[in-house]
């Protein structure tokens, strides 16, 4: 069987999911394709937004750390490649990002403790070493940051697994390969 998944337009989504996507054209000047494979449910696209933008303990810049170390360990090319674009407007470089996507952050050490925590995280599925979480809480990070940090990988892990089942076309400057 050859499944072929299609991102719908906006003509072919509920009216809530039509009024989103006008959100998203005015905020960012267009619907990614994932975004967009999410209105083909009444609800998903809506929901999957209010999680991914809820308020949290963590900055911008540690929330990309977040999703790019667990886009990575998830082969999901197409957050890769998203996250690459919001990484660097988040002040990472080039060479930040393909770092931090390996599981490190040695230009900064708060930050390498969350790459290196998230990435435990990730592939150990939540049983983190004991010195990971020394190493995570000795950097500065809170419990709460612990809790959102759990979260990101969370919102991250679904639009991975989304993609990597659908194959939707990357609408986004494709990342490097590591």
């Amino acid at each position: 069987m050859n499944t072929q998944f299609n991102v719908p337009t906006r003509a072919e989504v509920s009216a809530n999911n039509q009024a989103i996507f006008d959100r998203l054209q005015k905020g960012i000047g267009f619907v990614p394709n994932l975004y967009a494979y999410f209105g083909k449910n009444e609800t998903a696209l809506g929901d999957y937004l209010a999680f991914q933008n809820r308020k949290s303990t963590l900055t911008a810049k540690e929330r990309e750390v977040v999703n790019l170390v667990t886009s990575q360990i998830n082969g999901c090319r197409y957050c890769q490649s998203a996250h690459t674009v919001l990484g660097k407007m988040n002040g990472f470089t080039d060479e930040q990002i393909l770092e931090i996507r390996a599981g490190n952050a040695s230009f900064d050490g708060k930050l390498d403790a969350l790459a290196k925590f998230t990435a435990s995280v990730v592939n150990q599925k939540g049983k983190v070493a004991s010195e990971t979480l020394e190493t995570f809480f000795g950097a500065g990070y809170t419990e709460a940051n612990m809790i959102d940090v759990i979260i990101v990988i969370g919102d991250k892990i679904v639009s991975n697994y989304l993609h990597n089942l659908t194959h939707l076309e990357i609408d986004f400057p494709l990342a490097t390969e590591l």
